[in-house]
């Protein structure tokens, strides 16, 4: 069985990410999600939301499983079997620093490979930042994400308008 990891945040979850993910499913028998636990940026959600809102996007992929994740990428992918780590691609700017990685994780496990896959040009200017800004402004983003996701945003934005005025009070 080849199985693929496609490791990263998930915060939240992307209509770019689950392009990524239908593309790869049909690659690889089996591909995990792989949710950093430990990671330098701040999240939104938890890492139990990001579980399930991943977990609902994903409902109708049976090759597809979602984890989380502690330490390098590549021991995650050893520890799961993987031939290859899976990374997508949205712009050029994107290349450098993943190629960087790539070299990185060759350097520490010859035997995974990384498998760059290139989003379709609808989704190429997408990015969770974006989107957690756009829905932080009451801006729609279900262009960019599932229903369920952005019905999340949308709970965690009016959640946190809510505390600030609580303190503000």
């Amino acid at each position: 069985m080849r199985t693929a990891i496609y490791p990263g945040t998930f915060d939240p979850v992307t209509n770019g990410h689950l392009d990524i993910l239908t593309r790869a499913k049909e690659l690889f028998d089996r591909v995990i999600i792989a949710i950093a636990a430990d990671s330098k940026k701040t999240p939104l959600f938890t890492l139990g939301e990001r579980m399930e809102l991943l977990l609902e996007a994903t409902k109708d992929m049976p090759n597809v499983t979602v984890r989380v994740f502690e330490g390098l990428t590549v021991d995650f992918a050893r520890k799961c079997e993987a031939v290859a780590i899976l990374r997508g691609l949205r712009a050029l700017s994107d290349f450098e620093y993943e190629f960087q990685l790539a070299l990185m994780n060759k350097k520490i496990a010859p035997d995974i490979e990384t498998v760059f896959l290139m989003t379709q040009s609808e989704y190429s200017f997408i990015s969770s930042s974006a989107i957690k800004w756009a829905a932080s402004l009451h801006t729609g983003v279900s262009d960019f994400v599932t229903p369920h996701v952005e019905k999340a945003l949308m709970a965690k934005y009016s959640n946190l308008r809510s505390d600030v005025r609580d303190e503000d009070s």
